[in-house]
């Protein structure tokens, strides 16, 4: 287990992990290596950088780019400085990247190689952006990221920091149709790390200094960026995968003999199917930890086989920095009942199913989920009304998903309340799509469901009703709203109906449109 020292911040985290650890490898990219030492000094320059163009505490900055070891100085850099970083999912649609980027206010705009054509394609859209740094170059009309961290001095700016200040905002799919900003604070990663680090923690949980951690997940999500900063946190080493690609993962394991990672299981099924895998030496890997959606039992099953490690089911969400609740290893055995539960709560968790009322309902009552612990967000960012819908006075975060308890405290996710779609681990709102849909002018109206999908968990589906005398092909409207909208988000299957099942008040009926494709699944949710 980890014996390093508990710190008060993420700023005195780094701090600590120099003198602790010093030329231990805290990253690694793409033949880069950076010590614990070397990545003090450098978040100290990017700090120093963004304090010289007048970042102020409390300021956002926004990176729009793929993994990157640069992409953990920004964020380490601006928690010194005391500002607070905004990664921007890369997946997203031109549009949807100038809202965040616009809704977070960000004065500095980090953009990877891969975007440039993007960001000069939407710089009008961008009013509050004073300057644009690309992270390796590729454009002479803006700063690039080396020379400008170099220009400083490698001093601590010593800007002091409240464990309530925020370090991180990430944004979710929106309900409405708009992204929101969940602001992530210190004291939030403090919980996370300390989960880790306790003297009662499970061994699934547990981390060493010997541990080589694979950061293949998307940093624009908890399950990269979070599993970033634990990774540093315990003093680890951390592999960074620009992106997830199957065949380079299992050269992460031959190379790097990786100890641990997380992944959703569609990149699961990918790496899993590879050829490679079956004659792979897996023995250096002690646990995968897996989430964001339900896995199907047969591919578990295979990995199992496949990795010959310890498995663990990870369910949390952005709102609550991640992890909450998890299934460990002894509990992953076929045939009991247990394996189709998200599992048990971490230490430190407090877990309750709310009827419609938001009173608690007793073991094997389905209900809201909700959650209240020291993991919870702040709230959303400059959205009160919406944050006071989802986490309440007295700490309680009602978290949307339903499900029930059994007798145990093991937890079952039944369905999502809120209509929401996960495919391949990415959050997709039904009314977003919607919007994008109905703006093709011979759609009447709309409705966006998930169904079942066996590479994907679930994938988006559209059901059309197209105005008087027009036609269109499921191609076309699959075209269009690629243009609008991030291509995860786009209908993967159209079908056309002459009408909307709606309720008496007029609210449209998807568990009707939805119940044909779902049909004889005990669960809806794949």
């Amino acid at each position: 287990m980890s014996t390093l020292q508990p710190t008060a911040d993420l700023a005195d985290m780094v701090r600590e992990r120099a003198r602790s650890r010093g030329n231990a490898v805290a990253y690694e990219f793409e033949g880069r290596l950076t010590s614990f030492a070397e990545f003090d000094i450098k978040t100290n320059k990017v700090a120093n950088a963004l304090i010289a163009m007048g970042v102020t505490k409390g300021n956002r900055i926004a990176y729009l780019g793929k993994n990157s070891d640069i992409y953990f100085e920004l964020l380490m850099g601006a928690v010194k400085a005391g500002v607070v970083m905004a990664p921007v999912n890369w997946r997203l649609a031109g549009p949807e990247v100038a809202f965040i980027v616009d809704d977070c206010k960000a004065p500095v705009l980090f953009v990877g190689p891969e975007f440039i054509t993007l960001v000069r394609q939407i710089r009008d859209k961008l009013p509050g952006v004073r300057t644009i740094i690309t992270t390796e170059g590729g454009a002479p009309e803006w700063q690039d990221f080396t020379p400008w961290r170099e220009a400083q001095n490698g001093s601590d700016p010593e800007v002091p920091i409240s464990a309530t200040d925020i370090a991180m905002q990430l944004y979710t799919s929106g309900t409405t149709g708009k992204p929101k900003g969940a602001m992530l604070s210190h004291s939030n990663f403090k919980s996370l790390l300390e989960a880790g680090g306790a003297a009662d923690t499970p061994d699934w949980n547990k981390w060493t200094t010997d541990d080589v951690s694979l950061i293949a997940m998307p940093i624009f999500h908890i399950g990269g960026s979070g599993w970033g900063v634990v990774g540093l946190g315990h003093g680890a080493r951390s592999v960074i995968a620009r992106e997830f690609d199957p065949t380079k993962v299992l050269d992460f394991f031959e190379t790097f003999g990786i100890t641990k990672l997380f992944m959703v299981p569609a990149a699961m099924q990918f790496v899993v199917r590879q050829p490679r895998a079956k004659t792979m030496d897996f023995s250096r890997l002690k646990y995968m930890l897996y989430g964001a959606s339900p896995i199907p039992a047969a591919l578990l099953k295979e990995c199992i086989e496949v990795f010959k490690c310890g498995f663990v089911q990870l369910y949390g969400m952005t709102e609550t920095t991640g992890t909450i609740v998890a299934l460990p290893p002894e509990d992953h055995v076929e045939g009991l009942e247990r394996m189709r539960s998200a599992g048990k709560a971490l230490a430190g968790v407090e877990l309750a199913i709310l009827d419609g009322d938001g009173k608690p309902l007793p073991p094997r009552q389905v209900g809201e989920i909700a959650t209240r612990s020291d993991h919870n967000m702040s709230g959303y960012w400059n959205l009160p009304e919406a944050t006071a819908a989802t986490l309440r006075s007295d700490g309680w975060l009602r978290t949307g998903d339903a499900g029930y308890m059994d007798e145990d405290g093991y937890l079952y996710i039944h369905d999502r309340i809120k209509d929401m779609i996960i495919s391949g681990g990415e959050n997709i709102y039904p009314a977003e799509v919607e919007s994008a849909v109905c703006d093709h002018p011979d759609v009447a109206e709309a409705a966006v469901i998930g169904v079942p999908d066996n590479k994907w968990g679930e994938a988006v589906k559209a059901i059309v009703v197209m105005k008087p005398g027009k036609q269109a092909t499921a191609t076309d409207i699959i075209n269009f709203t690629r243009e609008r909208i991030a291509g995860y988000k786009t209908p993967k299957s159209v079908e056309f109906i002459p009408a909307l099942p709606r309720n008496p008040s007029g609210k449209i009926l998807r568990r009707e449109l939805r119940e044909p494709f779902w049909a004889g699944k005990d669960r809806r949710v794949n």
